[in-house]
């Protein structure tokens, strides 16, 4: 079932595009990754998302219905990078105001406040104000806010930003239960290799446009090369005959490229056949950092908005 669809987005500033006619679909209980350089269109993108910027051409329809950004507000939870806290009020104070904000009865929100500050070892910050929180606690205390409503659709900005290890798992480990307790996550950030552990499915936006959108693992086989990693005791001699090159070698083992029209069966039946003792053959997949790179680079950090 898809929660989330866009269809033909587009947001102007003054005469710039911001976001030019982007449609994806967010299908519900995926985790879902949101990428792109900076000055990509992300931000305005989640923006209109969640009500807070209105496109100027499209449709945004949210669990099977135009979307409404006064009432279904309700059922996003959005932990955007720039923090929203307000430093000198009491952290309990400010999460039971932010759950009755969201709709929560003060009870209801009270025994969903004790749950999550037990589940994330935060019982003692009642009476501390933001202001005295870390970087890593001030961001557990937003993912709290952000989930404690339980709403559908969870759009989280750089949630690992500032965490530890042990937190980034706790967070990590969130994310898993609520996907799977059916909440849909749209994950953004700039680091690779949490998006290629995490996510389902990813979308990458550049210059106001997605370029790439599918799940990680037909992504990543879609821009394979084939190369292969080779663990062997005794290689033959290399020649013209060979169905594949050498082009470097990686912790002891041959990368080797398979030549154009050959398979790796045709690379197995010709080392066995000259004598190599092969102890490992995998395939090498390029990251998804990788992908990300060769899609986007030359892009300007900042990029100078396409003229409507």
């Amino acid at each position: 079932m898809t929660l989330l669809e866009l269809k033909n987005l587009k947001k102007y500033f003054a005469t710039q595009k911001a976001v030019d006619d982007i449609s994806l679909k967010v299908e519900q209980g995926q985790i879902f990754g949101l990428l792109g350089p900076n000055g990509a269109g992300k931000t305005t993108l989640i923006r209109m998302i969640t009500g807070i910027f209105y496109p100027d051409e499209g449709q945004i329809i949210f669990d099977g219905k135009k979307f409404d950004p006064i009432k279904d507000v309700e059922y996003i939870g959005y932990m955007p990078e720039e923090r929203g806290l307000y430093k000198k009020m009491k952290i309990g104070e400010q999460t039971m105001y932010l759950a009755q904000l969201k709709g929560l009865k003060k009870a209801d929100a009270l025994a969903k406040i004790k749950q999550w500050f037990i589940k994330f070892e935060m019982e003692g910050w009642w009476n501390k104000k933001v202001e005295d929180l870390s970087k890593g606690m001030s961001q557990k205390l937003q993912f709290v806010t952000t989930v404690l409503h339980n709403p559908k659709l969870i759009i989280l900005d750089e949630p690992f930003s500032g965490l530890d290890p042990v937190n980034s798992n706790l967070i990590k480990d969130e994310i898993y239960n609520l996907a799977k307790n059916g909440a849909t996550i749209i994950f953004s950030t700039h680091r690779m290799e949490q998006v290629e552990e995490i996510c389902d499915h990813i979308a990458l936006v550049n210059k106001g446009s997605i370029i790439l959108d599918g799940t990680v693992a037909k992504v990543k086989q879609d821009f394979k090369e084939n190369l292969f990693s080779i663990g062997a005791d005794q290689m033959p001699a290399v020649n013209g005959e060979t169905p594949f090159d050498i082009v470097g070698t990686k912790a002891e083992k041959n990368i080797v490229r398979i030549k154009e029209g050959r398979s790796s069966n045709d690379v197995l039946q010709y080392l066995l056949q000259n004598g190599a003792q092969i102890n490992s053959f995998n395939e090498i997949l390029p990251s998804l950092n990788d992908i990300f790179i060769k899609l986007v680079e030359g892009t300007p950090a900042a990029r100078q908005f396409q003229k409507v």
